[in-house]
């Protein structure tokens, strides 16, 4: 039998621990945490080509080619609006089903 202090005591020790920290990430996670800069630099605003973007990175270490940071670019935006795509859906059908149900205090606007 294991104690229950020592189960408390593990428990204890492991919500202490932290995520180990990698050198390396992958090309996904790099372009998802930088996606909100390249689509700024890539702004009209700021007129950078993807191109300088790659070539830029290079200089840092970070070899991605144009067509992958394009790639991932665009793979990240469209899982983006999906994702609110689905929740605003999820929403809709919530307070439809509440409005449905004559649960007071829910109105729900038909007008589009």
């Amino acid at each position: 039998m294991i104690s229950k202090s020592k189960i408390d005591k593990a428990i204890s020790l492991s919500k202490e621990e932290k995520l180990k920290k990698t050198d390396d990430v992958s090309e996904k996670t790099t372009v998802r945490e930088m996606r909100r800069y390249i689509e700024k630099l890539t702004s009209s605003k700021y007129g950078y080509t993807y191109d300088e973007i790659s070539e830029m990175l290079k200089g840092l270490g970070i070899n991605l080619s144009v067509g992958r940071i394009k790639y991932l670019v665009g793979k990240l935006k469209k899982s983006r609006q999906h994702n609110e795509n689905i929740e605003s859906t999820e929403e809709n059908s919530i307070l439809k089903n509440a409005a449905t149900r004559n649960e007071p205090g829910v109105e729900v606007n038909n007008e589009k």
